[in-house]
């Protein structure tokens, strides 16, 4: 029975979106290791971004001083 885990930010996932992203897991798992669908889980879990760190910053961090130089660059 394989469990999948997928952490995503918390910036406007939609449903839609994760609809895909489980049917999507589901089918590669199913071609690739011949997992029947039906016993393969898919959790997705949204992670603040001030909880999410990348290179020693928080992803909110990291957003701001994105969005600072892309302001800056107009």
């Amino acid at each position: 029975m394989p469990y999948i885990n997928i952490k995503v930010t918390r910036e406007g996932v939609t449903a839609e979106q994760k609809q895909r992203l489980i049917a999507g897991t589901t089918e590669l798992l199913y071609q690739v290791l011949d997992k029947p669908k039906s016993t393969v889980f898919v959790v997705i879990d949204e992670v603040e971004t001030d909880n999410w760190g990348v290179g020693g910053e928080t992803v909110t961090t990291l957003r701001t001083q994105q969005n600072r130089a892309n302001h800056s660059i107009k």
